[in-house]
């Protein structure tokens, strides 16, 4: 049935987002499993306890507004989960946590925009006690949204990109990048010396020959 008012809006999407915090229960415990990344492992069940609770607060919200706890199916999430699923039977290693990574933050993206929009309709609607609720969860999201990021950035991006073919061209492109930092160093002091001395300290001062 279609929402006719602010109120049956809200009630749907928080009907959609349970379906959806019930369906990452059932995900993050094979996603945490799969990770090749034990800080990445980490995350993924450490983000499970706070879905969990999630889905608490999500029925408190439904008691304080005197509707049944019930769920509808959300389909962006169960698009997102199933792409995952897909991953994790096609790829392996920094590139399988690269992807997961890619998933978990896209499922972030659309949690933080879904509970934002939520805290905003409980807000106007008058109800401070699902303002409330639906901001803790927000801000949770955003906390790790934020971890996946840091995570991703220091460290599985770069394996990912080191662990991509086979273990002779990882080695080349190694060995050319150690090569070409040493070139480009040579070049710059071939520079210097041909402009009458070398590169000096930081306060730019040159050593004559």
């Amino acid at each position: 049935m279609a929402a006719k008012s602010l109120q049956e809006l809200f009630v749907e999407e928080l009907r959609d987002m349970y379906d959806g915090e019930k369906r990452l229960t059932k995900a993050l415990p094979r996603m945490a499993k799969a990770a090749e990344s034990e800080e990445l492992g980490a995350a993924f069940t450490n983000h499970l306890r706070e879905t969990e609770k999630q889905v608490q607060r999500l029925e408190q919200v439904f008691r304080t507004i005197g509707e049944p706890v019930r769920g509808k199916k959300c389909d962006g999430i169960m698009g997102i989960v199933e792409e995952g699923k897909h991953a994790m039977d096609e790829l392996e290693g920094s590139v399988l946590d690269a992807a997961l990574i890619a998933g978990a933050q896209k499922v972030e993206h659309y949690e933080i925009a879904s509970y934002g929009t939520l805290a905003y309709f409980a807000e106007l609607l008058g109800n401070d006690k699902a303002k409330d609720l639906l901001g803790q969860t927000l801000d949770e999201e955003k906390a790790a949204d934020e971890k996946l990021s840091t995570i991703a950035k220091s460290k599985v991006n770069r394996e990912a990109l080191m662990g991509a073919g086979t273990e002779d061209e990882r080695y080349e492109y190694a060995r050319s990048t150690r090569h070409g930092s040493r070139r480009s160093s040579g070049r710059a002091m071939a520079h210097d010396r041909s402009r009458g001395g070398v590169r000096g300290n930081a306060g730019g001062r040159r050593r004559r020959s």
